[in-house]
């Protein structure tokens, strides 16, 4: 379509209002037919974390190392398109990157539920802080 999906929020309402119109039924009945028809559910979440420059300048260093475990997590793999994303053995995923609009560090994750979607964000969050912490003991 050439749009960008996280930028493009008019589009994407558009779209979810036109989807309720056309199938005449409510969003969540739709979500949940969509999961049953993929045969799991997927709960994103995104944390924006405003770091000073000594913890940004940690964490995008240890974004550059490989990871067999990551956050207690067997890595199941690992893609480095646009900051570090590792996928785990439950298909359950985070994806760090520093913004390239603004002064932050993303997190993206994505489980079966959001509370393990939630988990996940947290314990990269912790990642990234404990991380800096632990470089400024050396």
């Amino acid at each position: 379509m050439g749009h960008v999906p996280e930028k493009d929020g008019i589009l994407a309402c558009l779209l979810v209002a036109e989807m309720m119109a056309a199938r005449q039924a409510p969003l969540g009945e739709q979500l949940r037919d969509l999961f049953r028809r993929v045969g799991r559910e997927y709960w994103p979440v995104r944390t924006n974390l405003e770091l000073p420059e000594d913890v940004k300048a940690s964490a995008v260093a240890r974004l550059d190392n490989e990871y067999a475990t990551f956050l207690g997590r067997h890595v199941a793999g690992t893609d480095r398109t646009d900051g570090l994303k590792i996928v785990f053995d439950d298909d359950g995923w985070i994806l760090m990157r520093l913004s390239g609009t603004e002064p932050l560090l993303r997190i993206y994750s994505e489980a079966g539920s959001i509370e393990e979607s939630k988990r996940l964000a947290a314990d990269a969050r912790a990642w990234v802080f404990n991380g800096a912490a632990e470089g400024a003991k050396s």
